[in-house]
């Protein structure tokens, strides 16, 4: 099977990394700009990370906001069923959680969801804020 990066030159590569990067930089501007010229905003990488994915594990709620606004979808459930919500969670971001969670994040999505990322590393303030949901 062949690499969905097969055909693309070094140059294009480079590209794509650089927007992966600056999701995980933070860097909301840029990516927005990127994103407004036509990166797709759900675009994935080998391992199904979102830039919305990235930018919640990274805690980067403002890049967040950028790309929630933009569309992203936040049910997209990476190959190691991880969502955005759950990566907030685990960062303990309170505004990324906020933030996901105000835009229809459901909790229990995902093996790793963010209700079961904040069992497993023993989360309560977390768990209390998605189990009260948004407000």
């Amino acid at each position: 099977m062949a690499a969905m990066s097969d055909g693309l030159t070094d140059d294009e590569l480079g590209f794509l990394q650089d927007t992966f990067d600056l999701a995980r930089d933070g860097m909301s501007d840029a990516l927005a700009a990127r994103v407004d010229a036509g990166v797709p905003v759900n675009l994935t990488n080998s391992v199904g990370d979102t830039l919305l994915i990235l930018s919640a594990y990274h805690d980067h709620p403002e890049t967040l906001a950028a790309l929630l606004a933009r569309g992203a979808d936040h049910t997209r459930i990476n190959d190691r069923g991880q969502t955005a919500l759950g990566a907030a969670v685990f960062r303990r971001s309170e505004s990324g959680v906020r933030m996901l969670l105000d835009a229809g994040a459901d909790p229990d999505l995902g093996r790793q969801s963010g209700v079961a990322v904040a069992q497993v590393f023993e989360l309560p303030e977390m768990l209390r804020l998605l189990q009260d949901g948004s407000s």
